[in-house]
C-alpha cells in the first residue's frame, strides 16, 4: 500500500486489458494525481501503444499456461490492492479475477453500458452475467433505493463514439499485426486472427458512409411501409455476452428459432425486422441466412434485414422485440414495448421480460410492468452506470469526472 504525502494509505492499481484507445492510460494518470500508484500488464503491442509512462508497463510475453504464476508474482512484488480490467470473460481476465478475489483484492470491471449509448458500466467483481444484479430482485432494488440519497447524473445528447470506436479498434490491431514480435506467446481471445480483425476494422471504417446511406433507405422503407412489425435485435457473434451468457453456439441458431416462432405465431399481415449490431462486420452471413430461412418458412416478403442504424427510429412503431441478451433490450423496455429474451441478462427480470412461448409472444405479447422497470433503471443509474464513453475525448472526460472517485471509494 502506498502512503500519500498526507499520511493516508493509497491503493496500488494493476491494469490489465482495456477498451481500445487511451482511456486506461488517462484513467491511470488521474488516479496517480489522487495519490495512488498504477501499473499495467500488457499482452501485445496494442496494449503497449496506449500506455504511458513506460516505467509502469510490464510486458507479458509468455504462454497462457504461465500467466497465473506470473500474475501472482506481480501482485506480491508491487503490493497490488486493486485490479482494473475491461470485460471479465476473456481467459486472462477470468484467471486474474479468480486470483484477485482469493487474495481479497478489489476488482474493478469496466464494460460497455447496460444503458447505451450514453453510459458505460462500472461494477465491482463482475459485469453482465457475473454482475451482482443477476441475483437481485426488483423488490430488493426498490428497497435499496429507499435508503439512497444519490443524484442521477444526466448525460448529454450524444458523445459521438462510434467512429472513434472503429478507428481505435483498427489502430490497436495495426500495432498487434505489425509491431508484435516481442509478444511471441500472445493469442487473441477471439476466433479470428489479428490480421482478420485489423482488416475488418479498416473495412468498417471505409464503408461507414455507404452503409449509412443503405440504412437510411431501408429504415425509411420500413417506417413508411404501413405494416405492423416486430424487431429482432441481433448481436455480434464473437461478443462475450453472446458467447458466454447465451444458450446459442451461433447467431444462426437464434435466427432459426425466431423465424420459426414468427412464421408459426404472428398474424399474416405482420412483418419481422432483423436489426444488425452497429459494429456487425459480415463475418457471420446473416443476410444470406435470413433470406434462406424466409423462403423455407414461407414468409419471404415479410422479413427484412437492416444493417445497423438508429434503434430509436424503429422502436417508435414496433409491436414487440426479441433478443438474445443485447443491452438494446433496455431501450425496448424503457418505451414499454414487450420484450422476449433468450440469454442471461441483467434486465431479464420477470416483471418486465415476457415468459410466453415465442409463437404466442408474436401472436399477442404481454406488456412489461413499466413502474417496475423504472425502479430497476433508476437503480442501475445510481449504482453501475456512469455517464461518458471510452472512445471520444468528450466521453472520456465526462467518464473520468465521476469514475475515479467511485474507484477510490471504500
Amino acid at each position: 500500500m502506498v502512503t500519500s504525502p498526507k499520511g493516508a494509505n493509497m491503493p496500488v492499481f494493476l491494469f490489465l486489458q482495456g477498451p481500445h484507445g487511451p482511456f486506461f492510460q488517462q484513467l491511470a494518470q488521474m488516479l496517480r494525481q489522487a495519490g495512488a500508484q498504477t501499473w499495467r500488464v500488457g499482452f501485445n503491442a496494442g496494449d503497449r501503444a496506449f500506455w504511458r509512462p513506460r516505467a509502469q508497463y510490464i510486458p507479458y510475453t509468455g504462454e497462457a499456461t504461465g500467466w497465473e504464476a506470473t500474475l501472482t508474482a506481480i501482485l506480491d512484488e508491487k503490493a497490488v490492492t486493486d485490479l482494473v480490467l475491461y470485460g471479465d470473460t476473456r481467459p486472462i481476465h477470468a484467471t486474474a479475477i479468480r486470483v484477485a478475489k482469493a487474495r481479497g483484492l478489489k476488482v474493478h470491471v469496466f464494460e460497455e453500458g447496460y444503458l447505451r449509448p450514453y453510459w458505460v458500466t462500472y461494477e465491482r467483481n463482475g459485469a453482465n452475467g457475473h454482475s451482482r444484479l443477476m441475483g437481485m430482485s426488483v423488490a430488493e432494488m426498490t428497497a435499496a433505493l429507499e435508503r439512497s440519497d444519490l443524484d442521477t447524473v444526466l448525460p448529454p445528447a450524444r458523445w459521438g463514439d462510434m467512429r472513434q470506436h472503429v478507428f481505435y479498434g483498427a489502430l490497436y490491431h495495426w500495432f498487434v499485426l505489425f509491431q508484435n514480435r516481442a509478444y511471441s506467446g500472445f493469442k487473441p481471445h477471439r476466433a479470428q486472427s489479428v490480421g482478420q480483425e485489423f482488416a475488418q476494422h479498416v473495412k468498417n471504417l471505409l464503408l461507414m458512409p455507404f452503409h449509412g446511406i443503405e440504412r437510411r433507405i431501408a429504415t425509411r422503407r420500413i417506417r413508411h411501409g404501413g405494416f405492423p412489425y416486430h424487431l429482432a435485435l441481433l448481436q455480434l457473434e464473437h461478443d462475450a455476452s453472446f458467447r458466454m451468457h447465451s444458450p446459442f453456439a451461433s447467431m444462426r441458431e437464434f435466427l432459426e428459432i425466431v423465424m420459426r416462432g414468427f412464421a408459426e405465431g404472428a398474424p399474416k399481415h405482420h412483418h419481422l425486422v432483423f436489426k444488425a449490431h452497429p459494429l456487425e462486420d459480415g463475418r457471420a452471413p446473416l443476410a444470406q441466412e435470413i433470406a434462406r430461412l424466409s423462403a423455407e418458412l414461407g414468409v419471404a416478403g415479410r422479413v427484412h434485414f437492416l444493417r445497423g442504424g438508429k434503434l430509436a427510429e424503429l422502436l417508435n412503431q414496433a409491436r414487440s422485440a426479441v433478443t438474445v441478451n443485447s443491452t438494446a433490450g433496455q431501450q425496448v423496455l424503457w418505451r414499454g414495448i414487450p420484450l422476449k429474451v433468450f440469454g442471461q441478462a441483467v434486465f431479464a427480470k420477470p416483471e418486465f421480460v415476457s415468459e410466453q412461448p415465442l409463437a404466442q409472444f408474436f401472436g399477442g405479447a404481454t406488456r412489461p410492468d413499466r413502474k417496475a422497470y423504472a425502479e430497476y433503471r433508476r437503480f442501475l443509474l445510481e449504482t453501475s452506470q456512469v455517464p461518458g464513453g471510452f472512445y471520444s475525448a468528450r466521453g472520456r472526460r465526462a467518464l473520468m469526472r465521476h469514475v475515479v472517485d467511485m474507484m477510490l471509494a471504500q
